[in-house]
């Protein structure tokens, strides 16, 4: 049993790998995959979404920088983990944990070239959208240097898709896919080996499964959330009741004010909050919870440990259970409602909400 004062967040491993295989069904397959599980995987905790992943024959896990890689190393994942971002200060600890890493740039390329001891690179390769990776001017240089640099194993290329979910930007993907199908083969042909090839992410295979090449990388696909239904969203958030009141009509609830009731009416308490990754936006009717399947609205502003919802329609009683997000209400709704995307609402999920895995 838990104490009933838990919030809590259900992970449901099954329909990872329900996820993982419906993306697999869109592939060649030949062709590998690599699992993202950066940013402590999107909120669901990166060593349990990681353990659960190398059952599935993937290629690789891929990490933001050398200290997500560190601590799955120290958890006992052994697959491939390649750091997105190394950095220029992570080299020794990139050798001491076998870290793959991506090289995007002349500082670190040139700090890999100068040390020779063996590591497994993969390099990325700008084609638009303007973040990391080197230009196509480039490569002949890039080439030159790796070429003179035995120690380092070039394993793939790569590069990144902007927008491959927005139909009405898709002659922007195309050219996208379209400059790196060319320039990959020209620094294949450069460094003298076969590579893997890899740019699409979860909504490129969705979208544009022909351009998926040797490799794909999937990230928010694996947790669910996303326009399609054939993936089941992974986690639910629920928390409980820890007050109830009965306010007069002209009572205020919060700081600062923001909500005055109209009418006399019942108000409860749940110890969730915006330190909790509860975006504050949700305030004041914008957000809401569910209460044995029906709707409860949040009323004033939602406070750093505790939000107030509006239960006068429902039977409520202290520590009973209410869902913050989950299979009545969608993860990708309340980013809709808050014009942002379900990346940002489950990474900001904080670490001291316990995770049960299901």
């Amino acid at each position: 049993m838990h104490n009933h004062n838990e919030t809590i967040l259900y992970v449901d491993l099954n329909k990872l790998k329900h996820n993982f295989n419906f993306f697999k069904s869109k592939l060649r397959k030949s062709t590998k995959i690599i699992c993202v599980v950066k940013a402590y995987a999107y909120g669901h905790g990166d060593i349990r979404i990681s353990k659960a992943l190398e059952k599935l024959n993937i290629y690789g896990l891929w990490v933001t920088d050398f200290e997500e890689g560190v601590v799955l190393r120290k958890s006992g994942v052994r697959s491939r983990i390649i750091v997105a971002n190394p950095g220029i200060k992570s080299y020794e600890q990139i050798l001491k944990y076998n870290l793959d890493i991506v090289i995007y740039n002349k500082t670190l390329l040139d700090l890999y070239c100068s040390k020779k001891k063996p590591v497994n690179v993969h390099i990325k390769l700008n084609t638009g959208m303007n973040r990391y990776g080197f230009n196509s001017h480039e490569i002949t240089s890039v080439c030159e240097k790796l070429n003179s640099s035995p120690h380092l194993n070039v394993l793939s290329v790569c590069s990144h898709l902007a927008c491959a979910d927005k139909k009405d930007l898709k002659d922007f993907t195309l050219n996208q896919l379209k400059k790196f199908s060319s320039i990959s083969n020209v620094f294949e042909k450069k460094i003298n080996k076969k590579l893997l090839k890899h740019i699409l992410n979860s909504s490129g295979v969705l979208n544009y499964s022909s351009f998926q090449m040797d490799m794909v990388r999937i990230g928010i696909g694996l947790y669910g959330s996303m326009k399609n239904e054939n993936l089941l969203p992974i986690s639910s958030l629920s928390s409980v009741i820890t007050q109830t009141r009965i306010i007069e009509k002209g009572d205020f609830v919060g700081y600062g004010f923001s909500f005055c009731s109209n009418k006399k009416m019942q108000i409860s308490i749940v110890p969730v909050g915006y330190a909790d990754g509860l975006n504050r936006k949700l305030s004041n009717g914008v957000g809401k919870v569910i209460i044995n399947g029906r709707i409860c609205k949040i009323v004033g502003k939602i406070s750093m440990g505790t939000f107030a919802i509006d239960t006068s329609e429902v039977n409520v009683s202290e520590g009973q259970k209410i869902e913050v997000f989950g299979d009545s209400l969608s993860v990708y709704s309340i980013a809709r409602s808050l014009n942002t995307i379900p990346y940002e609402i489950y990474s900001t999920l904080n670490r001291r909400i316990k995770r049960i895995y299901l």
